[in-house]
């Protein structure tokens, strides 16, 4: 290839345009740049001009290989040697123009992206006569169909000043990854994504919380890890607030870019929640996809999901937090490759239309509507047997499955893992009073718990609003048990339950180091006993406990009442469990076991 040569139909071209067009070879692009905003505007510029589309091939270094002249339709493809090899692109993008001013590519566009296996093909459309105004839009091969064909995305439209912010190499190197998977040039074994985290320290992030940026980046790590992650590296910013556009910085924002493409990393996942623009900025500068804590929380929560109550939750969930996003997915090529933040029920529906998504949350809503119906039927009929009923909850891994199991001689699902469970388990539990009672394992807490999780975990969580008593498990071994401790009461806060009767369990005591003194004295605390649930230390004594509060609660007592009201006896079937039932001269003489507030309402048959 002739080197300053201009291709293409040049008939009816002035030589001065030829000269100008042949300037174009001087220009160089940074390696990271899709395109560069002077580069654009010199071919719109000439386009206007002639009235002819120009394009221009660009090297993955930067270098302008070819710079070709079509007609007002389309350009001529000069021959541009590239890389072949099946599971690589060419190393060559093509930008061209469009002089009607749409910079959606054309059916020839996408056809020759395939052909051609280009890197991108990116459209200008040319608009006049303030070229800066001019928009683009580029698509990228992004993998392999079942009939092995091309797959293309097309992104933007996009302004000129946004095309110079997309960081291109990571976004070939991630399409060149998939291709290399789906020819089966490598193994087709699953590997772990590639993740870096990043936290910021600022006035109202995690610190005004109790927590240190630190300690939450290193929590972020170990949900990164229940994910499946790789965690390549950890980065903290600190700012005096966020960035309107970039969270970070934009200067931070390049900075990872680089590493990025040196580590070859796959995902970035930040530690606070990202508002939608920011994740498409981000995305755009950086080349990798982008998940906020957020989306990391849902993904655990998606692979956790067994029961279908538990999938429809999620669902749900995944779709409330979706829907702002839907028209900015950027450039995460999230379809792709799956992956962390794409799994779940809800990921068929992350890339539909609003509407279609609208629709699908009002029908999970009415699921979950008639599930909630049937919760309440059996609450209402464990009510008015008067069984009380015992709520676990605390923050994730506190060690509540393991209580459940060790107190009813279980076996559900148990490990050291955040949110190592998902849905409610309900057991039943013998007391030391004789008394029988149903413990339930609600699903962990844990600080900033999205709300979209709050809310789609509603009728899971009224189960902790209905309870009689709740048994709040702390992991006393954690250096921050307080902050999570001060976490769940948020949430209690938010459902309307801080006012419940609470019995704090510091769980795990066996893990403190000898001589501490903390249980000591965590146990001169009102209504706290300090256990470990997985070596069995205390647990009669919190049984103990949990019969004493729940003596407040249900009471027995014998009513007499004559037979010439025989509705009062109606009335007192229906308020609580009839134990026993005589009949004497002066009336019935019925023993029931009923709330203690309802007591009051039949106090003139009682008997003292």
């Amino acid at each position: 290839m002739a080197q300053n040569e201009i291709y293409g139909n040049l008939k009816g071209i002035r030589n001065s345009v030829i000269d100008e067009l042949k300037t174009f070879y001087d220009i160089r692009l940074e390696s990271g740049q899709l395109l560069i905003k002077e580069l654009a505007m010199r071919m719109a510029d000439v386009t206007d001009y002639i009235n002819r589309e120009v394009s221009v091939y660009i090297s993955r270094s930067g270098q302008i290989l070819a710079v070709a002249v079509g007609d007002d339709q389309s350009v001529e493809l000069p021959a541009i040697d590239g890389r072949r090899g099946s599971s690589r692109l060419s190393g060559v993008r093509c930008v061209h123009t469009h002089p009607n001013g749409n910079p959606a590519l054309s059916g020839v566009d996408i056809s020759a992206l395939k052909n051609k296996r280009f890197d991108a093909m990116i459209a200008i459309g040319v608009t006049a006569p303030d070229f800066a105004q001019s928009t683009i839009t580029f698509g990228m091969i992004t993998g392999m169909d079942e009939n092995e064909q091309y797959q293309v995305e097309c992104y933007g439209p996009a302004t000129l000043e946004q095309a110079e912010g997309v960081f291109f190499p990571n976004l070939v190197a991630m399409v060149e990854r998939i291709l290399d998977k789906q020819s089966g040039s490598t193994s087709l074994a699953p590997s772990a994504e590639r993740a870096i985290l990043v936290g910021m320290e600022y006035n109202g992030g995690a610190s005004s919380l109790g927590w240190t940026a630190e300690d939450s980046l290193e929590e972020l790590k170990q949900l990164a890890d229940t994910a499946g992650a790789e965690v390549v590296a950890k980065f903290l910013q600190k700012r005096p607030k966020p960035d309107p556009a970039f969270f970070i910085g934009r200067g931070k924002v390049q900075e990872l870019a680089l590493y990025v493409q040196q580590e070859n990393v796959d995902l970035c996942i930040f530690d606070d929640e990202l508002s939608p623009a920011q994740q498409r900025n981000i995305e755009q500068a950086m080349g990798v996809r982008v998940l906020d804590r957020t989306a990391l929380i849902l993904d655990v929560f998606a692979q956790r999901a067994r029961t279908n109550e538990g999938k429809l939750q999620v669902e749900l969930a995944q779709l409330q937090y979706t829907l702002p996003r839907i028209m900015g997915k950027g450039l995460s090529l999230s379809r792709l490759g799956g992956g962390i933040g794409t799994r779940g029920p809800g990921e068929t529906k992350l890339e539909v239309d609003r509407r279609r998504i609208r629709d699908r949350i009002a029908f999970i809503k009415e699921c979950i509507g008639k599930v909630k119906s049937v919760r309440i039927l059996h609450r209402a009929g464990r009510a008015k047997a008067s069984v009380p009923t015992v709520s676990l909850v605390g923050y994730t891994n506190a060690g509540k499955s393991t209580l459940l199991n060790t107190l009813t001689n279980s076996a559900i699902y148990a490990q050291d893992q955040l949110f190592a469970t998902l849905d409610p388990t309900t057991r039943q539990l013998d007391l030391p009073n004789k008394q029988q009672a149903i413990i339930t394992d609600t699903v962990g807490f844990i600080q900033r718990l999205p709300h979209q999780l709050v809310a789609a975990f509603q009728s899971t969580l009224e189960e902790v609003v209905e309870a009689d008593v709740l048994l709040h498990v702390i992991d006393v071994s954690h250096e921050l048990y307080k902050e999570q401790s001060n976490a769940v009461y948020q949430v209690l806060n938010e459902l309307g339950a801080k006012d419940k009767t609470i019995i704090t369990v510091y769980n795990k005591i066996d893990k403190l180091p000898e001589g501490s003194g903390l249980p000591e004295r965590l146990r001169r605390e009102e209504n706290a006993v300090c256990i470990s649930a997985k070596s069995g230390v205390n647990l009669q004594e919190l049984l103990e406990l949990i019969a004493e509060n729940l003596k407040l609660k249900s009471v027995e007592e014998n009513f007499l009442v004559p037979y010439s009201d025989s509705a009062a006896v109606s009335k007192l079937h229906a308020a609580g469990t009839v134990l026993e039932q005589e009949y004497l001269a002066e009336g019935a003489l019925l023993k029931v076991r009923m709330e203690a507030e309802q007591v009051g309402e039949f106090e003139q048959y009682l008997q003292k």
